[in-house]
C-alpha cells in the first residue's frame, strides 16, 4: 500500500516535471526565459531522479544510471541558470542541458509506458524490437533538432542583470 502511494507521487513529480518541460522549452522556443515554470520543471525533474533512486531494490538498474546522468546534467543546468545567469557560453549550456533533462524524463517516461501499458507491452516485451527501438529514436531526433532551433532562438532572450549586492532591493 505504501509503495503504492509512493509510486504514484513520483509519477505526479514526473509527469509534473515533463510537463512543466515542454512549456520551458516552449519558452526557450519563442525567447522567453519563464522563470516560474524553469524552477518548477528543475525542482520536479531533481525530485523525479531523488525519489528514482527511494524505490526498494537490491541491485544497480538502468533507471539509477539515467538518474545519475539527469542528476549531472541538471546541476549544469542550475549552475548555468542561477550562479553564471545564463552568461555567455553559459546560455547554449543551460539550453542544451534543460532540454538533455527534458528529453531523459521522456526516454524514462517511453521505457515505463512499453512495460506497463499492455498494448505497447505486446509490441516490445523486452524492449529490444524494433518498434520500442524506432519509437526511441524518433523521440531522440526530435529533442536533438529542439535543442539546435532553441539554442539559436533562445540566445535573444535578455539576460538576466547581476545582483547589486550592495543594494538588497535591486
Amino acid at each position: 500500500m505504501i509503495l503504492n502511494i509512493y509510486t504514484l507521487i513520483h509519477v505526479v513529480i514526473s509527469l509534473v516535471g515533463i510537463f512543466s518541460g515542454f512549456v520551458v522549452l516552449s519558452g526557450m522556443l519563442a525567447a522567453k526565459r519563464l522563470d516560474g515554470w524553469t524552477s518548477l520543471f528543475l525542482a520536479t525533474t531533481v525530485l523525479t531522479s531523488v525519489t528514482g533512486f527511494l524505490f526498494p531494490v537490491h541491485r544497480v538498474l538502468p533507471s539509477h544510471i539515467v538518474g545519475v546522468i539527469s542528476l549531472a546534467v541538471l546541476a549544469v543546468a542550475i549552475y548555468a541558470r542561477y550562479s553564471r545567469r545564463l552568461a555567455g557560453a553559459w546560455r547554449k549550456t543551460y539550453v542544451f542541458t534543460v532540454v538533455m533533462a527534458l528529453y531523459l524524463n521522456v526516454f524514462v517516461a517511453i521505457v515505463q509506458s512499453f512495460l506497463k501499458i499492455p498494448a505497447l507491452n505486446e509490441l516490445a516485451p523486452t524492449q529490444t524490437e524494433p518498434p520500442f527501438k524506432v519509437t526511441q529514436l524518433i523521440v531522440l531526433v526530435i529533442f536533438v533538432a529542439l535543442a539546435v532551433v532553441a539554442a539559436i532562438r533562445f540566445r535573444n532572450a535578455p539576460v538576466e542583470p547581476r545582483a547589486n549586492l550592495s543594494n538588497p532591493l535591486s
